[in-house]
């Protein structure tokens, strides 16, 4: 049986995390892990809502070294957190403080273990072949799907991932992140790439622009910026000065061409742009700046089903993944996005994508932010409309619509199109289909749609 490594190096005196302006020894994160270890009930699943990111470093490392599991849902929804319960019945919640769910809860136990007693221990091991989470994903039914990850492929995934992004040199890089450690992007790109990249950890999750240059500034430098896209953009509206950043990657929605070429102009640093799903995990990088070319990660594959439907294979992957983008292979190692599967549209034979169309409607001068949608009665009607919701505080209704014909053709101009003071994003920048259906209900009979249907 192979075993793995709960950390890719050994030296108890090397900082692990920095927390709060101080630094945390290997030694000192493995004392903690013992501790919370120890303090977790006699069953096997939990649900770790750790807000503090070092909290739930701790806690996913107690649960892997305990043979527990972590769940990570990909919402916390009261009908999801009844779906996981039926999933997992033995489930209990650890967090900083006491949520509202109908869990068994522990609190983080407090306080950082010393770390004496670790110094001559090796770093705990684990089976390689072993699941240490479950990743959720909606489900095409309303049914979260658990999605196994095994040590041994989040392992070699993240290691993977870790040479593209070039940290594998001899520089100790720190990681802040504006995306939570339960989502799979923040769990690789800030958790797992401490266990396993070499990076520091930073135990900020920082959300406000303000917030983001002081929990950089806290820490030693060279940094990696961990971020999604509308945390990106917000934070270049704000003017807030950074300090130096090493690298910004970014992820959860297709980054535009310019504001990528903002972001590494304005902060001073490359920005590479990661693809991959909860399925599949990261498989491909770009620098969004400079091309739209995907190129896949050392080992992974693309093909097609017998139904033309893509499919990732090779490298950290187990098994072939079905893909739910409209991918377009170059060749063997890169590739064209051209949306989500379920995405495309097509309206009296024009198609397009909902990103695609999100892509020109943001790219209006003016627009804070927007997006369209198609409500579900209309995916099989004649009379196919599609809805827009917009946030553009300085534009008019007419000013907006006049600037979208320039850029789509006419029969995707949306009916209605909704101006909104903000778009209910959650705390990834995502747009759950779910949300954007409530949102249509609430403004299905709003003075701009009377406006939009004369």
């Amino acid at each position: 049986m192979t075993e793995l490594p709960l950390v890719s190096y050994s030296d108890p005196s090397r900082v692990f995390a920095w927390r709060k302006g101080k630094p945390v020894r290997l030694s000192d994160f493995l004392a903690d892990v013992q501790r919370v270890a120890a303090a977790m009930p006699d069953t096997m699943h939990m649900l770790n809502l750790c807000h503090d990111r070092y909290h739930f470093t701790v806690a996913f490392a107690a649960a892997a070294i305990s043979n527990r599991i972590t769940l990570l849902p990909s919402t916390r929804t009261a009908d999801t957190t009844r779906q996981i319960r039926a999933f997992a019945p033995d489930v209990f919640c650890l967090s900083e403080q006491p949520c509202d769910l109908n869990f068994p809860q522990i609190l983080y136990p407090g306080g950082i273990g010393s770390g004496a007693q670790f110094e001559a221990q090796t770093v705990p091991m684990i089976a390689a072949d072993r699941v240490v989470v479950y990743a959720f994903t909606s489900g095409s039914t309303g049914t979260p799907v658990p999605h196994p990850k095994n040590w041994g492929a989040l392992t070699a995934c993240v290691q993977s991932g870790s040479t593209r992004l070039g940290l594998n040199d001899d520089r100790r890089y720190t990681l802040i992140g504006t995306v939570p450690p339960q989502h799979m992007y923040g769990f690789e790109s800030t958790v797992l790439l401490a266990l396993q990249g070499g990076a520091a950890l930073g135990a900020a999750h920082p959300f406000y622009p303000a917030d983001v240059a002081s929990d950089l500034a806290a820490v030693p430098a060279p940094r990696v910026f961990v971020t999604t896209p509308v945390h990106l953009s917000a934070l270049l509206s704000s003017q807030v000065a950074l300090p130096p950043v090493a690298l910004i990657l970014s992820a959860t929605a297709p980054l535009s061409r310019s504001l990528a070429h903002e972001a590494e102009v304005r902060i001073g640093a490359p920005l590479l742009e990661i693809y991959g799903s909860t399925e599949t995990g990261q498989i491909a990088t770009r620098r969004t700046a400079e091309t739209a070319t995907w190129e896949l990660l050392p080992g992974v594959h693309l093909q097609r089903d017998h139904l033309g439907v893509g499919q990732a294979v090779g490298g950290h992957l187990a098994q072939t993944t079905a893909l739910h983008d409209v991918i377009e292979p170059l060749d063997s190692n890169h590739f064209l996005l051209h949306g989500r599967s379920a995405d495309m549209v097509n309206i009296a034979g024009n198609r397009s994508s909902l990103a695609y169309l999100d892509h020109k409607l943001n790219s209006i001068p003016g627009v804070i932010d927007g997006v369209f949608y198609m409500p579900d009665d209309m995916q099989s009607s004649h009379n196919m409309r599609l809805m827009a919701f917009v946030v553009a505080p300085t534009l008019t209704h007419d000013h907006l619509l006049a600037a979208l014909r320039e850029r789509v053709d006419a029969v995707f101009l949306p009916r209605p199109l909704v101006l909104v003071d903000a778009l209910p994003r959650n705390t990834t920048g995502k747009l759950p289909r779910s949300t954007l259906h409530e949102l249509a209900k609430q403004h299905s009979a709003c003075h701009e749609v009377a406006d939009d249907r004369r």
